[in-house]
């Protein structure tokens, strides 16, 4: 038996009622428990006030000087404070929601108080109490999310005793060969110290062990899926028309760049393969993927497959069509847009056309999804922004066929630690340079007192024939957020731009109205386009040379560049102007950065760093892995090395038959790689 095998209720101490409680935590088995690791740690070793740093949780001990203060705030909650003298400091310590406490604090009293210590205004806002010196609880206590109805305190009791129940049965999961690599502790020590650590050092030790783990078993999942699909040879093994595929490539308008070229051949390398195409490929923004993926398409067409392009928004979708269809009428390629706006006889015309096989590529929204559509010969899927799609939406387009190649794509650079692990089991393909001709864009940091000037800027560029988006966060006026609305914003423009035709978009539009202004835009028939972030993925009008973005410290640098990336589409010089206040130290780094650098990949690094992996793609649903200790920002080599050593053990025979692995080939089997199930 292992521990997943014991309820927790088995644990001495949890009653049937605390069992029921814990499922709050998904706490279900010994193992759950075990595995519930702290967020943070009490340190409750004595400390002088000097050596306490700002906002540090810290042990202090001292003498109560004044009566304790007591008062209730917000529906019964209540506040006591007390003056304290620790050593030569006298300081106010608060204690919320304990009302009885204030017949305990005595003056004259010593008291063992942990809080945190908040340095300007001398006060330490208790989380522990203890009347009289110090009690021998050792230096380090763990702290663990929990939810109403469970303490901290009772959680740590829980733990330390299911640690003291199963001690020796925490089964060692990683072979000695990799623990003596790494010099890593085994697991029983490893998961003890983490709970409760004996020392700075052990502590650092065991997360080092466990972070391991959890990026290896990650990784080997990823590994043996792709390993899995590689030896499938199930897919699609293109036979491409090699002749019409490059009298096609030498009849576009312009050359390709050595990097789309390298792309291509990676592309079409796996097309012609017998296991599924599962690629990523990314780019800088106005990089050229998108004519990449339409010769891929290309060639699936001639191979006599069909293909399928989606994309997240109907704007971007009816710019692939049109655009698409362009490159290909010479060439007898019927092309086809499906989305939520295609109804009545012409959806019931089209649907029969694709089943049929008298539609050679699909272009759509999530429309291309669902149950009604049915292809006859599916070969190629493309996905546009990826990202934006959940999991399940992403399988359901690809299931539409038997097994067929998957092409990626996104203009969101991903940052490497990202890449090895939403994209773990996809091969990646990058566009590294831009077309030649692009001049970069100058971009600027104003404050809003300069509006004027910015105004100044934009009728500057009208006057030049040229045209400009200005992007606000909100549609409409915000009584909880104090920033730039487009109603607002396209009213004040209309006003200072007299004889310039101001259009506006944004998500509340129908697709008709949406449709018509980006259509006039296009034509030049609006010279100013207000807008919300609608705007920020694919909309292509070279003549546009300017991006406003109001508030731009309310967006994250990846999105600002994005935004950045809808104007230098043409020959001309491009501008980007960043309204914003920026008066946090962070908001003014990310200015910085983006008038500094135009590198999306460097950009897309920072911003990771800023704001973390889980609001990155600004969605939940991108497939990001949830893990308890590793953090992909600061643990990024272990996870490389993580990877590495699961790409070598899925290719050799001792990882699937040999009993030191059998640990780790059970997560595996769990996630059904082992069987037909697929890994999504």
């Amino acid at each position: 038996m292992t521990l997943a095998d014991f309820p927790v209720g088995s644990i001495k101490g949890v009653g049937h009622a605390f069992a029921d409680q814990l499922q709050k935590l998904e706490i279900a088995t010994a193992a759950d428990l075990i595995n519930y690791f702290p967020y943070r740690y009490e340190n409750y070793a004595v400390r002088d006030l000097s050596t306490i740093a700002d906002g540090e949780h810290a042990t202090i001990v001292g003498k109560i000087q004044s009566e304790p203060l007591f008062s209730y705030y917000a529906k019964k909650r209540s506040r006591i404070s007390v003056r304290v003298l620790s050593g030569r400091y006298l300081i106010t310590a608060v204690l919320f929601n304990r009302p009885y406490l204030k017949r305990t604090l005595k003056l004259g009293d010593t008291v063992t108080l942990t809080g945190k210590w908040e340095q300007g205004r001398a006060v330490l806002t208790v989380t522990e109490f203890h009347n009289g010196l110090p009690t021998d609880k050792g230096e380090w206590l763990p702290v663990y999310p929990v939810k109403e109805g469970i303490s901290v305190k009772k959680l740590r009791t829980i733990v330390r005793q299911a640690l003291t129940q199963f001690a020796g049965q925490l089964a060692e999961n990683l072979p000695d060969s990799l623990r003596e690599r790494y010099r890593l502790l085994g697991r029983e020590e490893a998961v003890r110290e983490i709970h409760f650590p004996s020392s700075t050092q052990r502590l650092k030790q065991a997360r080092r062990r466990l972070v391991y783990e959890e990026f290896l078993i990650y990784e080997l999942k990823m590994q043996a899926h792709r390993l899995k699909r590689q030896k499938a040879k199930n897919g699609v093994a293109f036979a491409v028309d090699n002749v019409r595929l490059q009298a096609f490539i030498e009849a576009l308008p312009f050359h390709l760049t050595d990097a789309q070229q390298t792309v291509l051949h990676e592309i079409l390398e796996d097309m012609k393969q017998p296991s599924a195409m599962n690629r990523l490929l990314q780019g800088d923004v106005g990089s050229g993927k998108t004519i990449v993926a339409a010769i891929a398409l290309f060639a699936a067409v001639t191979a006599g497959y069909q293909g399928a392009l989606m994309a997240p928004t109907e704007i971007l979708a009816e710019q692939h069509a049109d655009s698409l269809e362009q490159l290909f009428s010479a060439f007898s390629i019927r092309t086809a847009l499906l989305t939520g706006n295609v109804r009545g006889k012409k959806r019931k015309l089209l649907l029969e056309q694709l089943k049929e096989g008298a539609i050679d590529i699909l272009i759509g929204t999530h429309a291309l999804i669902q149950d009604e559509v049915h292809y006859r010969r599916l070969g190629l899927v493309v996905t546009d922004e990826q990202h934006r799609f959940g999991v399940v939406q992403r399988r359901l387009l690809r299931e539409k066929g038997q097994e067929p190649d998957v092409l990626y794509m996104t203009a969101t650079p991903i940052p490497r630690t990202l890449a090895l692990t939403v994209f773990g089991d996809m091969d990646v393909s990058t566009i590294s340079e831009l077309p030649g001709g692009r001049k970069p864009i100058k971009t600027y940091w104003v404050r809003h007192d300069l509006m004027d000037r910015v105004i100044t800027f934009i009728r500057r560029a009208v006057a030049a024939g040229r045209q400009a988006y200005v992007v606000c966060p909100l549609i409409e006026e915000s009584e909880q957020l104090d920033v730039q609305n487009a109603l607002d914003m396209h009213s004040q423009l209309t006003q200072a731009l007299t004889g310039i035709q101001v259009g506006l978009m944004h998500g509340r539009l129908n697709p008709e109205e949406k449709a018509d202004v980006m259509n006039r835009f296009k034509m030049n028939q609006v010279q100013v386009l207000v807008a919300t972030t609608v705007v920020e993925v694919g909309v292509n009008v070279p003549n546009a040379t300017l991006m406003i973005v109001n508030d731009a410290d309310r967006f994250g640098l990846s999105q600002l560049h994005q935004l950045r990336g809808r104007v230098g589409r043409g020959s001309n010089q491009s501008y980007c102007v960043l309204v914003a206040e920026a008066k946090s130290e962070t908001s003014k780094e990310k200015m910085k950065w983006m008038t500094e650098t135009t590198d999306g990949f460097k950009l897309s690094e920072l911003d990771l760093k800023l704001r973390g992996p889980g609001d990155f793609f600004g969605s939940k649903q991108s497939g990001l892995p949830d893990f308890k200790l590793a953090d992909l920002v600061h643990d990024f080599q272990t996870l490389a090395a993580a990877r590495q050593d699961a790409a070598k053990m899925v290719r050799s025979q001792s990882f699937w038959q040999e009993d030191a692995y059998h640990l780790l080939r059970a997560p595996l089997r769990a996630a059904g790689i082992l069987d037909k199930k697929r890994l999504d």
